[in-house]
């Protein structure tokens, strides 16, 4: 059979029934139900890393609804032949994903939760049949599927459905709720002192989860997911019996990311294991509990790209997914004082922090520690030591793409900081030849942004690029076009006059001079001027720039 993967797909059937290439994680199931007495169960990660893929294999597994064998078989669990008699499709299921529970008010998150919970209901429409159901029960069905449920009914609507499930089929319901902080993050997010988003929904949220969690005779276990692990008295107040699973947990870790060996085997299966380097470099590098794992949306969008277009080289498909602004959340607060940790990690080392469990969302900017809890929990970064326990533990940027996202997002920050007198000092020396001023102008951009002690010519070009951008004047950046084209052209055209600058970076201050001349000369050569003055440019001035690390030199040509 041809390999092909789902790119964007979460749902188990579809997976399996389409012939999409499957990580086996079936033995989740076993070691979750079979291994663990929990009644309510948090799993926490990183957006992208199967966790909705996995809460579908389970309803598959267990929807006493479905006949699901065909679409197991094959699978690791199969093997566990008295389990599946005991489980597979024996008991009723709710499986609920709050993704889409937001808005920009809390009126329209509230109108998209009952339209969640409207939605939810249209599948389980066949339990109003039922001679079992009430009178009562029916008519707050109905209230639901219709989305006129008000407050309270949305807060015990979860309890109530599981409610009806049990009297229409006798049995204890496993309820799966997925995203479960998506709409206390967009709350969040929105909450002002005159509007009180977040406790709001934070409101509505804690009374769905109270309900059907806490002391609930219908319910034989739950399984609940998200990204950050938040405290427990913040949503799962009294919830008896309740696990969670993060980042830092070695139990069930290898379930949530690709292992090493099974994108070998991927490799293998697509005809593709000469790529393996590259996807381990770009991909790889997350250490949950004491499990290597690479993101598996990483992974499946580039193997589904590399079997188009064998020569394509790695891009960010995670960052295109995820909220940076986290960040930046770390670079504009100054009484951190993390521009010295993000150095050391954007140039490939470890910084060791306490970690906290304990989080809200209203507080998660509210200390160093709360960020960095919140970076690791979310991706940005891992754990250094796989072997280390407890709450202090070494970090690092897991791999290239992430290094990538941390260096954007710096460049971001920069450009949103820059002093524009000092840009204006930085220009006056570029149009009258002063060497020796420019010099120090760039060396003191880079001295107040974060900057690497061993990165590409890429990045000073960006860097410098940077600098030039939103100060009246037209700057071209073609890096990216090819041959031919130099670094950064910055046009003045009311004055008719225009820059042209190549970057070098120097790997010894010793080599800056050399390397200035070599830019000069790459101008030169290549002619980068030519043509300017027949479109009426009176003044041109060509400059060669190095850098070491932090400091900057400046020639003219």
């Amino acid at each position: 059979m041809e390999f092909t993967v789902g790119v964007g797909k979460s749902d188990f059937e579809e997976i399996r029934t389409k012939g999409n290439y499957y990580v086996d994680k079936t033995e989740f199931i076993y070691g979750l139900a079979q291994n663990t007495d929990n009644k309510v169960t948090l799993f926490t990660r990183p957006l992208r890393f199967g966790k909705t893929l996995t809460m579908s294999m389970l309803a598959n597994f267990f929807d006493i609804r479905k006949d699901s064998r065909a679409i197991f078989e094959g699978l690791d669990i199969i093997r566990h032949e008295d389990f599946c008699r005991e489980w597979m499709n024996q008991r009723p299921v709710i499986f609920l994903s709050l993704k889409d529970a937001e808005g920009e008010s809390f009126e329209d998150a509230f109108k998209m939760l009952r339209t969640t919970l409207a939605n939810l209901c249209k599948g389980l429409t066949g339990i109003q049949a039922s001679p079992s159901l009430n009178l009562a029960d029916k008519e707050l069905f109905n209230r639901l599927m219709f989305k006129t449920a008000d407050i309270d009914d949305v807060k015990d609507s979860l309890k109530s459905l599981m409610r009806m499930l049990y009297a229409a089929y006798g049995r204890k319901v496993i309820l799966l709720i997925d995203e479960y902080d998506v709409p206390l993050a967009r709350a969040r997010e929105k909450n002002t002192s005159e509007n009180h988003f977040y406790d709001r929904m934070l409101d509505v949220i804690r009374g769905m989860m109270s309900s059907s969690l806490k002391d609930n005779e219908f319910l034989e276990f739950a399984v609940v997911t998200g990204c950050l692990r938040v405290a427990k008295e913040s949503i799962f107040t009294g919830t008896n019996n309740f696990t969670s699973y993060s980042v830092l947990d070695r139990r069930f870790s290898e379930y949530f990311g690709f292992t090493e060996e099974e994108v070998d085997k991927m490799l293998g299966a697509a005809n593709l294991k000469g790529a393996s380097d590259v996807i381990r470099q770009w991909y790889d590098g997350y250490v949950f509990g004491t499990s290597h794992v690479y993101c598996p949306w990483d992974v499946i969008s580039f193997l589904s790209d590399l079997k188009s277009f064998p020569d394509l080289f790695p891009k960010n498909y995670w960052g295109n997914t995820s909220h940076n602004g986290i960040l930046l959340s770390f670079v504009k607060r100054p009484e951190f004082k993390v521009k010295g940790k993000f150095e050391t990690l954007m140039n490939g080392g470890t910084v060791t922090q306490t970690i906290s469990d304990g989080l809200t969302y209203d507080t998660l900017t509210a200390s160093e520690d709360n960020l960095w809890s919140v970076l690791l929990m979310t991706g940005y970064v891992t754990k250094a030591d796989p072997a280390e326990l407890g709450n202090t533990v070494s970090l690092r940027i897991p791999n290239r793409e992430v290094a990538a996202i941390f260096q954007e997002a710096v460049a971001r920050f920069f450009m949103d900081t820059v002093d524009r007198s000092a840009q204006d000092i930085l220009m006056d020396a570029l149009w009258n030849g002063d060497e020796a001023t420019a010099s120090k102008a760039v060396s003191d951009f880079l001295w107040k942004t974060i900057s690497y002690n061993d990165y590409h010519e890429d990045y000073y070009h960006a860097f410098l690029a940077g600098v030039f951008t939103g100060i009246g004047y037209e700057v071209e950046s073609n890096k990216e076009k090819g041959l031919g084209r130099p670094d950064i052209l910055l046009k003045d055209d009311d004055n008719r006059r225009a820059l042209i600058i190549e970057t070098k970076r120097s790997a010894k201050e010793s080599e800056m001079e050399e390397d200035c001349k070599t830019a000069i000369a790459q101008i030169s050569q290549m002619k980068y001027a030519d043509g300017l003055s027949d479109y009426g440019y009176n003044q041109v001035r060509c400059y060669g720039v190095a850098f070491f690390r932090k400091k900057a030199l400046v020639r003219l040509g």
